[in-house]
This record gives structure tokens, sequence and C-alpha cells, in this order.
């Protein structure tokens, strides 16, 4: 289960980091070598689901929850948007239907 949240986190790092220094270029005016460096690392994010130890459909459907936590965290740490109440009850919702998807006992 740790590899796994830490393969969930990984690809969430290189997802969100890539994809905002894609926004840095074509939104704020910076570098376009931010936005080629971006894409790299979104390229790597499309290799780290398939360490998942599971089939495609569940490790992208159980990631998405991972994703918007995430994603709640970048907006707070990096663009200094502290979250509410509500996105942190509906963090803590995706990540508890992230572990029912993946670690739930199957027959």
């Amino acid at each position: 289960m740790g590899r796994s949240m830490l393969f969930f986190v990984l690809a969430g790092l290189c997802e969100i980091g890539g994809g905002y220094l894609v926004w840095l270029a074509l939104r704020e005016g910076k570098s376009l070598w931010l936005a080629a460096l971006g894409v790299v690392i979104l390229g790597i994010y499309g290799a780290v689901p398939t360490l998942q130890p599971t089939h495609f459909g569940r490790a992208y459907a159980a990631y998405g929850g991972v994703f918007i936590v995430l994603s709640i965290a970048w907006g707070w740490l990096i663009d200094h948007v502290k979250p509410d109440r509500f996105d942190l009850v509906g963090g803590g919702v995706v990540l508890l239907g992230v572990c029912i998807m993946m670690y739930a006992p199957r027959p």
C-alpha cells in the first residue's frame, strides 16, 4: 500500500508540476523553456501509473482522488490559496474512496 501511494503521489506531482510549468509559460509570460520542461515532466507522469499493481481503469480511477487532494495541497502551498473546510472534507472523502478502490480485500 505504501509503495502504491508513493506512485500515486509521484504521478500527481509530475502531472500538477508539469502542467504548472506549462501554465507559467503560456499564461504568466515565463520562458517557453518552462513549457518544454513541463511537457517532459508530463510525459514522465504518463509512465508512472504503469507501476501500479492493478489494472488501468482502477489505477486511474483511484489516482483521480489522489490528484484532487494533491491539487488542494498545491494550491495551498504554491499558490497560497488556503483550503476551506469543504475542500478538506471533500479531500478526505475522495481519499477514503481511493483506499476502498485500491486496497479493499478482494476474493
